[in-house]
C-alpha cells in the first residue's frame, strides 16, 4: 500500500469514527443510551483498526518480490501507517474510558 493510500485509509477511519460519534451525539435518545452507542461503534471502529494493525506488522503475507529499495520505502510506509493507528487506538481508548466512567 503506498503513501497516498495509507494516508487516504487513515482519513477515512478518522472521518468515519468522527460521523458516527457527531451521528450518535445528535441522536434524541437518553444519553446514558447514546454513550452505549457511541461506545459500541467506537469498539467496532477499535477492533478494525487493530485489524488493520495486524496486517501492518505481518508483511510476509503481503510481500510479492519487490527490490529491496522498493521494499524499504514499503516499510517505512508501513510503520508510519502503523503509528498513525496506534495513535487512533490510542485516542478510541481514551474516548471509550470516559464514556464508560460516565455510564458507571
Amino acid at each position: 500500500m503506498g503513501k497516498k493510500g495509507s494516508n487516504t485509509l487513515m482519513a477515512f477511519l478518522a472521518g468515519a469514527a468522527a460521523g458516527a460519534i457527531l451521528g450518535v451525539l445528535y441522536a434524541p435518545d437518553k444519553g446514558s443510551v447514546t454513550r452505549e452507542k457511541l461506545a459500541a461503534k467506537l469498539g467496532d471502529y477499535k477492533d478494525k483498526l487493530e485489524k488493520y494493525l495486524s496486517e501492518l506488522t505481518n508483511p510476509a503475507e503481503t510481500e510479492n518480490h519487490q527490490t529491496s529499495e522498493a521494499k524499504s520505502q514499503s516499510q517505512k510506509v508501513v510503520t508510519e501507517a502503523k503509528d498513525k493507528a496506534q495513535r487512533l487506538l490510542d485516542d478510541v481508548d481514551e474516548l471509550l474510558e470516559q464514556i464508560r466512567s460516565k455510564n458507571s
